[in-house]
Protein backbone atom coordinates (compact mmCIF):
# COMPACT_ATOMS: atom_id res chain seq x y z
CA UNK A 1 0.00 0.00 0.00
CA UNK A 2 1.31 3.44 -0.88
CA UNK A 3 1.86 5.47 2.30
CA UNK A 4 1.92 8.78 0.41
CA UNK A 5 -1.71 9.71 -0.24
CA UNK A 6 -0.98 13.43 -0.58
CA UNK A 7 -3.02 14.78 -3.49
CA UNK A 8 -1.66 18.30 -3.37
CA UNK A 9 -0.70 19.87 -6.67
CA UNK A 10 1.25 22.69 -5.07
CA UNK A 11 4.03 22.73 -2.50
CA UNK A 12 2.95 24.32 0.78
CA UNK A 13 4.97 26.80 2.83
CA UNK A 14 5.31 25.62 6.42
CA UNK A 15 5.65 28.41 8.94
CA UNK A 16 4.30 29.40 12.33
CA UNK A 17 2.76 32.85 12.36
CA UNK A 18 -0.48 34.22 13.84
CA UNK A 19 -3.75 33.95 11.94
CA UNK A 20 -7.02 35.58 12.98
CA UNK A 21 -10.37 34.14 11.98
CA UNK A 22 -14.10 34.55 12.50
CA UNK A 23 -17.34 33.39 10.94
CA UNK A 24 -17.47 36.73 9.12
CA UNK A 25 -15.66 40.07 9.14
CA UNK A 26 -18.19 41.61 11.56
CA UNK A 27 -17.59 39.08 14.36
CA UNK A 28 -14.90 39.13 17.04
CA UNK A 29 -11.70 37.53 15.77
CA UNK A 30 -10.11 34.47 17.34
CA UNK A 31 -6.40 33.75 17.03
CA UNK A 32 -4.74 30.61 15.79
CA UNK A 33 -1.26 29.67 14.63
CA UNK A 34 -0.56 29.07 10.95
CA UNK A 35 0.92 25.66 10.15
CA UNK A 36 1.17 25.86 6.36
CA UNK A 37 -0.24 27.77 3.42
CA UNK A 38 -0.59 27.45 -0.34
CA UNK A 39 -2.25 29.76 -2.83
CA UNK A 40 -5.53 27.83 -2.45
CA UNK A 41 -5.72 27.16 1.28
CA UNK A 42 -4.15 27.11 4.71
CA UNK A 43 -3.93 24.96 7.82
CA UNK A 44 -3.73 26.37 11.32
CA UNK A 45 -4.12 25.25 14.91
CA UNK A 46 -6.49 26.78 17.43
CA UNK A 47 -7.90 26.00 20.84
CA UNK A 48 -10.56 23.29 20.86
CA UNK A 49 -13.19 25.62 22.32
CA UNK A 50 -16.42 27.27 21.17
CA UNK A 51 -14.47 29.67 18.91
CA UNK A 52 -12.87 26.84 16.93
CA UNK A 53 -14.45 26.50 13.48
CA UNK A 54 -16.41 23.38 12.56
CA UNK A 55 -16.33 21.24 9.43
CA UNK A 56 -18.12 22.93 6.53
CA UNK A 57 -18.23 26.35 8.22
CA UNK A 58 -17.51 29.45 6.16
CA UNK A 59 -14.92 31.67 7.82
CA UNK A 60 -12.92 34.80 7.08
CA UNK A 61 -9.22 34.76 7.96
CA UNK A 62 -6.57 37.48 8.22
CA UNK A 63 -2.92 36.44 7.95
CA UNK A 64 0.50 37.39 6.60
CA UNK A 65 2.75 35.39 4.29
CA UNK A 66 6.44 36.03 3.57
CA UNK A 67 6.96 37.09 -0.03
CA UNK A 68 10.53 36.99 -1.27
CA UNK A 69 12.16 39.39 -3.70
CA UNK A 70 14.90 38.64 -6.23
CA UNK A 71 17.69 39.92 -3.96
CA UNK A 72 16.85 37.65 -0.96
CA UNK A 73 14.79 40.43 0.60
CA UNK A 74 11.27 39.75 1.77
CA UNK A 75 8.13 41.51 2.88
CA UNK A 76 5.16 40.16 4.74
CA UNK A 77 2.17 40.23 2.39
CA UNK A 78 -1.11 40.71 4.30
CA UNK A 79 -4.28 38.92 3.20
CA UNK A 80 -7.91 38.59 4.16
CA UNK A 81 -9.56 35.54 2.66
CA UNK A 82 -12.95 33.91 2.97
CA UNK A 83 -13.19 30.18 2.66
CA UNK A 84 -14.68 27.04 4.08
CA UNK A 85 -13.37 24.55 6.60
CA UNK A 86 -12.65 21.34 4.69
CA UNK A 87 -10.95 19.34 7.47
CA UNK A 88 -10.66 19.31 11.27
CA UNK A 89 -8.19 17.13 13.17
CA UNK A 90 -7.84 16.80 16.93
CA UNK A 91 -4.20 17.42 17.83
CA UNK A 92 -4.85 16.76 21.53
CA UNK A 93 -7.59 17.53 24.08
CA UNK A 94 -6.91 21.27 23.85
CA UNK A 95 -5.93 21.92 20.23
CA UNK A 96 -7.36 21.28 16.78
CA UNK A 97 -5.82 21.58 13.33
CA UNK A 98 -8.14 23.35 10.89
CA UNK A 99 -7.77 23.21 7.09
CA UNK A 100 -9.43 25.97 5.06
CA UNK A 101 -9.90 26.20 1.31
CA UNK A 102 -9.92 29.81 0.08
CA UNK A 103 -12.76 31.12 -2.10
CA UNK A 104 -10.18 33.26 -3.94
CA UNK A 105 -6.57 32.04 -4.32
CA UNK A 106 -3.58 34.10 -3.28
CA UNK A 107 -1.81 35.92 -6.15
CA UNK A 108 1.32 33.77 -5.76
CA UNK A 109 2.37 30.30 -4.60
CA UNK A 110 4.00 30.77 -1.17
CA UNK A 111 5.64 27.31 -1.07
CA UNK A 112 7.18 27.65 -4.52
CA UNK A 113 9.26 30.76 -3.96
CA UNK A 114 13.05 30.63 -4.32
CA UNK A 115 13.73 30.46 -0.59
CA UNK A 116 13.53 27.09 1.15
CA UNK A 117 11.49 26.28 4.27
CA UNK A 118 14.61 26.41 6.44
CA UNK A 119 15.42 29.87 5.05
CA UNK A 120 11.86 30.99 5.80
CA UNK A 121 11.98 29.65 9.35
CA UNK A 122 15.36 31.28 10.00
CA UNK A 123 14.22 34.61 8.52
CA UNK A 124 10.98 34.67 10.51
CA UNK A 125 12.80 33.73 13.73
CA UNK A 126 15.13 36.69 13.15
CA UNK A 127 12.16 39.04 12.64
CA UNK A 128 10.38 37.90 15.82
CA UNK A 129 13.49 37.86 18.03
Amino acid sequence: MNENSDRRTEKRLRYYWPIWFAENANRDLSQGQMVDVSSRGAAFTCYADDDCPYLGQNITARFSVPRYGPDDSFDMANFTRSGYVCRIENVNNFTRRVAVQFAEPLPFRPGEQDNSESDTKQTLETVTS
